[in-house]
């Protein structure tokens, strides 16, 4: 880029041969979530969560759900301001057991992530990256070094998909599920939004929960969500609970222990069952927690098989209300 030139991101430019982040220390909101939303479910369940993000992306999806602010060149959609240590005291204060970086892909706004991730670990509160994993090895190191636990996009099983509806290659993710499963010690989950026609076939399924079985192992959680029309595609139509379930089926059968359905009313596809018994460890109606069978060690009360996330000996009771908060100029919330 030269002088005065801003990337496909819109939110980093050029100024006096060094490149700037525009959106430092502006949100575009910030929202009380339950974690499961992320969606973590073997992460802190039933714990509050601050989430927030900036705008501006780094792929160019053409589903996008969040894109009035993914894809926004109008810096007065970043209504908020917050410094890293205002947004460490109002987690704090909203008794907030982690923040979240989402809603745009925080590689975006890295500096700021870690700025914040550090303020709010002198607080005990843990950091959680909502992220496409779209990112180079070296800023990939620094970023995941200040979190916690990530839920990862995997968005599809071929470079089709990701260079005709996403602009960007499927190699990188792989890359970057193969780094923090075994380079790191960060918690992570794995998502996909299953889209009719594009990405849900059974053969594509198969082939990529072998790949998740074989690279990753059986113990990573993954969620089959379901696609809404948006933006770019209104004309592919919502994806049916039958086929979720389906691809669940298909990665359970390829060795999955954790497999879970998002966005449709599916109790059985949302709670986590323990892989050595069968016992429903943790009930999930939504976002909602019911029976709990886990002891204060994490494993099943039946039979003792460690179920593997991070778990605390009671699980929290944020349920599934949805609470937006504004920070004030004076570093209240509102």
């Amino acid at each position: 880029m030269h002088d005065g030139q801003r990337g496909l991101c819109f939110v980093r430019g050029v100024e006096g041969g060094e490149v700037r982040l525009y959106t430092y220390g502006r949100s575009s909101g910030f929202c009380v979530d339950p974690i499961e939303k992320k969606p973590l479910n073997h992460f802190l369940p039933g714990t509050p969560v601050l989430s927030f993000g900036t705008a501006g992306c780094n792929l160019a999806c053409k589903f996008c759900q969040n894109w009035d602010m993914t894809k926004s060149r109008e810096m007065e959609t970043l209504a908020d301001r917050a410094t890293p240590q205002m947004l460490a005291d109002a987690a704090q204060r909203l008794g907030c057991a982690s923040v979240a970086y989402t809603y745009n892909d925080p590689t975006i706004f890295m500096e700021y992530a870690d700025d914040v991730a550090d303020a709010c670990h002198e607080r005990g509160i843990k950091s959680v990256a909502v992220t496409a994993g779209y990112m180079s090895p070296a800023p990939r190191a620094e970023f995941f070094a200040h979190m916690d636990a990530a839920n990862v996009d995997l968005k599809a099983f071929t470079e089709r998909f990701y260079r005709k509806i996403c602009g960007g290659e499927l190699a990188p993710i792989l890359d970057t599920l193969k780094y923090l499963k075994h380079e790191t010690n960060v918690w992570f989950e794995i998502t996909t939004l299953l889209i009719e026609g594009e990405n849900d076939s059974e053969a594509e399924v198969d082939a990529m929960t072998q790949w998740i079985h074989t690279h990753l192992g059986p113990d990573v959680p993954l969620h089959f969500s379901a696609f809404h029309p948006d933006w770019k595609m209104l004309d592919k139509p919502a994806t049916p609970r039958a086929t979720l379930v389906r691809s669940r089926d298909i990665a359970m059968r390829n060795g999955l222990h954790y497999v879970y359905t998002g966005n449709v009313h599916d109790p059985q596809g949302a709670s986590t069952f323990c892989h050595g018994c069968g016992t429903r460890v943790i009930e999930r109606d939504w976002y909602e927690l019911g029976e709990w069978r886990l002891d204060a060690d994490g494993a099943c009360r039946e039979c003792g098989t460690k179920i593997p996330g991070v778990f605390r000996a009671q699980p929290g009771i944020w349920g599934r209300e949805r609470l937006p908060v504004r920070l004030l100029a004076t570093g209240t919330t509102d």
